[in-house]
């Protein structure tokens, strides 16, 4: 049996604790004293000192991974699919190197879509300065001047980025099933104009500014004597503080905060955002729309801002396991009936494709993807 090196580190707190139980009424000082101790320790955190670095490569090539001709993510030398638990009993840091791929993917998704799909990255807002957060979409090079036809995706919520429907099916499935790309690719066959959001870019992380804090020496009117003994004071307490952090933050991880992006701190917002600068300017005749899961609620919420404006301009929506909710979203009446006439719900089920699937909600049919995954299937109309 394999014992943590914080096991060890509480084992001699725990005896004691257990000698001192055993004592007379005198000993309830001390161990008030060493209860309060345990209290304070963060377990998960003290755990943390016996993982290995947060050291991750930054290229999939330094994770022995790379997409086969098939759009798979499979081990250079072995050829196996990627493993989760590459070191057992280290959950966080195996979850924390998964979000490390992760990340290296987004970005490889960026260069299919440039350079597979020859999209432009376009940055937001349009007339931010040089030092203001940013972020981006991506758009065909027709994308406003296409006097027929536009398609606009959005995705869901969560850590998918611009071209992705889902992390996750890009790792275990392949890149036909969790990205955009099919769509994109098929759009612009048929004479579509594209433009991709990016609705879950909505703040930049920086590291937080340390405090410097004036140190007591510093006031001339106090006694020597007396600042020597805050001096001490001071010092002592760092030292306490500086040791509980070797335990709370073993792996030294980065203090950040979040700068969010004007107009854009929202999937709401940016949906909104990019409507007002780029899809309302288009030259496009008839917009479509592709949006799935929490992109659905945020097409709902421009709806209810823009409801005239995409009424003229947009002539259907397809919705993938939507989580709108007209009711919590309050969108009117009329709204609920465009979405019967203009709007369907592809949905997870078992029942064969596009069968109809019951809905407490009275506003646009649901119907079967027949998949897991409704996003999986092309739904990029003809017309």
């Amino acid at each position: 049996m394999s014992i943590s090196l914080s096991s060890l580190i509480l084992l001699p707190i725990w005896i004691n604790m257990a000698q001192i139980q055993q004592g007379g009424p005198d000993e309830k000082e001390k161990t008030t004293a060493l209860k309060d101790l345990l209290s304070r320790i963060d377990l998960d955190e003290l755990m943390k000192k016996d993982e290995p670095p947060l050291d991750f490569p930054d290229t999939l090539e330094g994770f022995e991974y790379a997409f086969n001709e098939k759009g798979q993510l499979r081990h250079i030398k072995t050829g196996e699919p990627f493993v989760f638990n590459y070191r057992e009993d280290l959950h966080r840091w195996n979850q924390k190197r998964y979000e490390a791929l992760g990340e290296i993917i987004t970005k490889y998704v960026y260069e299919l879509l440039e350079k597979d799909c020859n999209l432009k990255k376009i940055s937001i807002p349009v007339d931010a300065t040089e030092s203001e957060p940013k972020s981006f979409i991506y758009m065909s090079e027709d994308a406003l001047t296409n006097p027929q036809k536009l398609m606009v995706l959005i995705h869901g919520s969560g850590v998918v980025r611009a071209g992705q429907w889902a992390r996750r099916l890009i790792i275990n499935e392949d890149l036909d099933s969790g990205t955009q790309i099919p769509f994109i690719k098929r759009a612009v066959d048929e004479g579509y104009g594209v433009i991709v959001l990016n609705p879950n870019e909505n703040y930049i992380e920086v590291e937080k500014p340390k405090i410097h804090v004036q140190s007591s020496s510093d006031s001339s009117d106090e006694p020597a004597e007396k600042r020597e003994r805050k001096d001490k004071v001071s010092k002592e307490t760092k030292k306490r503080r500086d040791f509980y952090e070797k335990y709370r933050n073993p792996q030294r991880e980065k203090e950040m905060m979040q700068l969010y992006i004007r107009e854009n701190g929202s999937p709401e917002e940016h949906a909104i955002y990019v409507w007002d600068h780029f899809i309302a300017k288009s030259a496009a005749e008839n917009v479509f729309f592709v949006a799935h899961s929490y992109g659905g609620l945020a097409f709902v919420e421009l709806m209810i801002q823009r409801e005239a404006d995409v009424k003229n301009k947009v002539t259907a929506v397809a919705l993938t396991d939507s989580v709108h909710n007209v009711w919590h979203q309050e969108a009117g009446k009329t709204i609920r009936e465009w979405m019967r006439e203009n709007c369907c719900n592809w949905v997870s089920s078992s029942e064969p494709l596009d069968t109809s699937v019951e809905s407490m909600l009275p506003d646009c049919p649901r119907v079967s993807a027949e998949a897991e995954s409704p996003y999986a299937y092309g739904l990029v109309s003809n017309s």
